[in-house]
Order: C-alpha cells, then sequence, then structure tokens
C-alpha cells in the first residue's frame, strides 16, 4: 500500500473537505471539480480509484460506482499551498452526468454568449482533431480539409509523405522558423490522415503514453 505521509501536506477547509480537480491524463482535458476528505484521498492512493465526498449526500462516493464511467488515477498532485489537489486520470465513458465529456463543456464567448462545447480538449491536438472529424460531418464548402478527405487514403498518405520530406530539408537545410512552419504542416496533414482511416489521435496517444513509461 503507498505511503499516505504526502496527506499531511493537505490543507483541508474548516469542514474537512479539500476541492479535487480531475484531469484527463493522455489529453489534458479538465474533467470535473468535486471534494474529498482524507479518507476519500486515502481510498484514492490505496486503490488507484478516484474517490470524493459528497455534499449533498454526506457520503464517501467512488467515480463511476453507478455509471460505470470510473476514473483510474494515474497521478495525483498538490498545488503550491497544499490547497487543491489534482487527479491526473483515465477517465472512463463520460465524466460528467450529463453525458458530456467534462463537467466543464459550457463555453462563454467573447460576446458573452453560452455556447455547449460536445467535445472540449485541453490538448491544441485534440482540438485540432475534433475540428477535423467535424469538417468530415458537416462538409463545409470551401474546406480544404474535406478537399483532401475526398481524394482518399493513398493521396492523403502521400501529402503526408511530401510534408514529411520537407521537414527532413527544413531541418538540414533551412532555418528554425521554416521547420517550425513545416512541422506544423505535417501534424495537421497527419491527423487529416488518421481521420481518414478513422483513426482516433487518442489511441496513438495511448501508444505514447505506455511508451513513456
Amino acid at each position: 500500500m503507498p505511503s499516505d505521509s504526502w496527506i499531511e501536506q493537505v490543507r483541508f477547509g474548516a469542514d474537512g473537505l479539500v476541492p479535487v480537480v480531475a484531469q484527463d491524463h493522455r489529453n489534458g482535458n479538465v474533467l470535473m471539480l468535486a471534494w474529498a476528505t482524507r479518507e476519500a484521498l486515502e481510498k484514492t492512493a490505496a486503490t488507484g480509484q478516484a474517490h470524493y465526498w459528497s455534499r449533498s449526500r454526506r457520503q464517501l462516493w467512488r467515480k463511476g460506482e453507478e455509471s460505470g464511467h470510473t476514473q483510474t488515477v494515474a497521478e495525483i498532485r498538490l498545488d503550491c499551498d497544499g490547497d487543491t489537489v489534482l487527479y491526473r486520470a483515465h477517465q472512463q465513458g463520460p465524466a460528467c452526468h450529463t453525458g458530456q465529456p467534462t463537467c466543464f463543456s459550457t463555453v462563454i464567448t467573447k460576446d458573452g454568449a453560452v455556447a455547449t462545447e460536445t467535445e472540449p480538449g485541453a490538448h491544441l491536438l485534440t482540438r485540432l482533431a475534433a475540428t477535423i472529424a467535424r469538417r468530415a460531418l458537416e462538409r463545409p464548402a470551401g474546406s480544404y480539409t474535406v478537399k483532401l478527405l475526398d481524394r482518399g487514403v493513398p493521396k492523403v498518405s502521400q501529402k503526408v509523405g511530401e510534408e514529411a520530406i520537407e521537414v527532413v530539408v527544413a531541418a538540414n537545410a533551412e532555418d528554425g522558423s521554416r521547420l517550425v512552419s513545416e512541422s506544423a504542416d505535417l501534424l495537421y496533414h497527419l491527423l487529416v490522415l488518421l481521420e481518414a482511416r478513422g483513426v482516433s489521435l487518442d489511441d496513438v496517444l495511448r501508444v505514447l503514453e505506455e511508451r513513456e513509461k
């Protein structure tokens, strides 16, 4: 069983609770905010499953115990003051009781309007992949992404190869700004290829995560 000495650094409120932010360990998406007692933190550390304290029901609860939408915690972090806890977790299914992937799906636009983002992602590549998927579904006129997808996997693959060569050339014979630009082109076209093949970016990130260990 892991040591719980770190819990001594947690600054619980007068009610014995500390706020816990849950974040997707793979894509960085902020999933939810809840509260925890010392026992909830101990249970999380001991089992690897996210535990919280329900202020309305006045009881300990494990995320997903009824819905099946569990959170397997890969890492626990404390903020600099010790008064907020971060669970970096693998979310099974949607995190929100509304069925949204995150409880933070309501977006306040620049003009003050309220909108709902169905596939929010903190990581830029995750957001870009979601945008490409929407282009494939909605097929707006004049979209370069749609034109690429309409050409099929062989042509998109060829484009990825061309962009890869340009990255190599930039790395060996051009300045850093050119390498940055060509690398951006390569990443974009690779995401389009994944969409064309029906492969999820999350699957790629999962492999990279396994290699990180």
